[in-house]
C-alpha cells in the first residue's frame, strides 16, 4: 500500500521567519521542502502569499525578488482564497483575521497547519473541530519528522535490501 505525503500547510509567519533566519524549525521546514522528499508536500494559500508580500512590501521592499525566486523552490501548492461558506465554517474558532488561514488549511486538504501565530495555538489548544493538527514549527519537528524519516528509511530500505 502506498502512503500518501504529510501535507503541510505553512503559516506566512513560518514562511517570513524561514526566509529571513539561517535557523531555527521555520528555516529548517523550508529547506526540507526544498529537497521535494517523497513524504512530503508544502501548502499554503493564496491569502498567506498576499500577507506576505504586503509585509514585504512595508518594511523590507528590496527583499521582495529574493522571497519570489525562493518561493519557487519550494514548489508548494497554493491553493486559492476560501470561499465565504469555508470561511463561515470556522467562524467563532479564532480570531478574525486567522479565520481565512484556517479555512485555506481545510481547503488544502491539509494533514497539518504549521504556524507560529500564538493566538491561532492558544485558540485552538483543546478544540478538536478541525480536520488537521495544528502545531508550531518546533512541535512539527518533535512530533512528525521522526516519523517522516522513518517512512523515508523503510522506502529506502525496500528499494535498496544490503
Amino acid at each position: 500500500m502506498k502512503r500518501k505525503k504529510n501535507k503541510v500547510f505553512l503559516d506566512s509567519n513560518v514562511i517570513l521567519s524561514g526566509l529571513f533566519s539561517d535557523k531555527g524549525p521555520p528555516r529548517l521546514l523550508l529547506d526540507i521542502l526544498c529537497l521535494g522528499l517523497p513524504m512530503i508536500t508544502g501548502v499554503t494559500g493564496r491569502y498567506n502569499l498576499i500577507e506576505i508580500e504586503r509585509n514585504i512590501k512595508k518594511r523590507l521592499p528590496a527583499a521582495l525578488p529574493l522571497y519570489q525566486a525562493y518561493l519557487t523552490k519550494l514548489k508548494m501548492e497554493i491553493v486559492p482564497l476560501p470561499s465565504q461558506e469555508d470561511i463561515r465554517r470556522f467562524a467563532g474558532t479564532t480570531s478574525l483575521k486567522d479565520i481565512p488561514v484556517i479555512a485555506s488549511a481545510f481547503v488544502a486538504d491539509a494533514d497539518f497547519l504549521v504556524t507560529g501565530d500564538k493566538e491561532i495555538l492558544f485558540a485552538v489548544q483543546g478544540k478538536h473541530c478541525f480536520p488537521f493538527k495544528i502545531i508550531s514549527p518546533a512541535d512539527f519537528f518533535g512530533f512528525t519528522l521522526p516519523e517522516i524519516l522513518k517512512r523515508l528509511e523503510h522506502n529506502l530500505k525496500k528499494k535498496n535490501p544490503l
